[in-house]
């Protein structure tokens, strides 16, 4: 299964608005998209799972995805991340 750390530059980390780009974009591919910090995993496609990860900025997290379009939907996930 691909994976990548990604690390929240953006202020406010993965909250709220950030959370609902994610998600919204993970529910675009096909794959199994999860989201680890520290030692919880969250669906990347739950936006209330994600928020209960309370990512904050600087924070780095681990970006696995599983499926036909994994490749693709990790490489988006992650540019995601840089441009939140």
């Amino acid at each position: 299964m691909p994976s990548a750390q990604v690390t929240f530059t953006n202020e406010v980390g993965l909250h709220a608005r950030p959370a609902a780009l994610f998600t919204r974009a993970a529910t675009g591919f096909t794959a199994d998209v999860s989201v680890s910090k520290d030692d919880q995993t969250a669906n990347a496609k739950s936006l209330l799972s994600v928020l209960k990860l309370d990512v904050r900025h600087g924070d780095t997290v681990t970006l696995v995805t599983d499926g036909p379009d994994a490749d693709e939907a990790l490489r988006a996930l992650a540019e995601l991340v840089g441009q939140l």
